[in-house]
């Protein structure tokens, strides 16, 4: 039964590295995006106010995912009722995050205000896996890990530099 039990670890790993190699461009694109909105969204902000910029990419973001609900089919997973309140704290981060997006990007740019995100991003990420929070897998911080988030912030003084 261990052998059985060790084969199929061995057949999932290569299914897994596959998937991480499709999803790595996947995210890649999904981050150019955010250059693209943060393009979009300064210019709007000063145009109809920053609140008014961040409802309206909302309200086209949930019409579209509305419509993406209603024609896929019925979802699994428990009732959002049923799910512990702390989970749905991205409702509430989500929206500051392209208010200050808003308002950063036609002051600082957009290459400082996506690399200032990136930094906290990694930063904050580093210490989630680190620690496990939210039940993810823990995954200690290295050597490898602090040294490129010493990078990701070089770059931040670097672009500030420049």
């Amino acid at each position: 039964m261990q052998a059985s039990s060790i084969e199929g670890v061995a057949q999932a790993t290569p299914k897994k590295n596959l998937l991480r190699l499709l999803l790595l461009p996947l995210v890649i694109l999904a981050g150019m995006g955010l250059s693209v909105e943060a393009g979009l969204l300064g210019p709007l902000g000063v145009q109809v106010g920053h609140l008014w910029a961040t409802l309206s990419i909302f309200g086209v973001g949930s019409a579209i995912l509305f419509l993406l609900l209603l024609f896929s089919g019925p979802q699994k997973g428990p009732a959002l009722a049923d799910l512990p309140r702390w989970q749905l704290i991205g409702g509430l981060l989500g929206p500051m995050y392209v208010v200050v997006l808003t308002l950063a990007t036609p002051h600082i740019g957009i290459a400082m205000t996506m690399i200032a995100i990136l930094s906290g991003q990694v930063g904050k990420s580093v210490l989630i896996d680190h620690f496990g929070w939210f039940g993810t897998a823990r995954k200690r911080v290295n050597g490898e890990r602090w040294i490129a988030l010493a990078l990701i912030v070089a770059a931040l003084v670097l672009i500030a530099r420049g």
